[in-house]
């Protein structure tokens, strides 16, 4: 039979206990860069988007999504103040009209 040019899935590093068990503690502390802050975020902000001011319940929970005012997704504050929640139309919305932004301060 010919050689199969299926993409092989890369291995994942092998962890000793002890990694794994610091590794959940870390993300439960919230610790660990970038972990939960999505839930933090609901915990802090309500299911709401801040823009629209649209509701969400769980069953639509997912469209609610977490945008980081200063455009630095590594700067995730306890207390929230870089993030506001913002459904999937207003975050896309938002990211537009930085493009749109900047493509028109350039000269286009």
């Amino acid at each position: 039979m010919g050689q199969s040019f299926r993409h092989k899935r890369p291995t994942p590093p092998t962890k000793s206990p002890a990694e794994v068990a610091e590794l959940v503690r870390r993300m439960r502390d919230g610790q660990e860069k970038g972990i939960n802050y999505r839930e933090r975020s609901l915990k802090v902000n309500g299911w709401i988007c801040a823009r629209c001011a649209r509701e969400f319940e769980l069953a639509n929970l997912h469209l609610l999504t977490v945008h980081h005012k200063d455009g630095n997704h590594q700067n995730n504050p306890a207390d929230g103040s870089n993030w506001e929640n913002l459904c999937s139309y207003c975050h896309d919305d938002q990211h537009s009209r930085g493009l749109l932004g900047e493509y028109l301060t350039n000269g286009h």
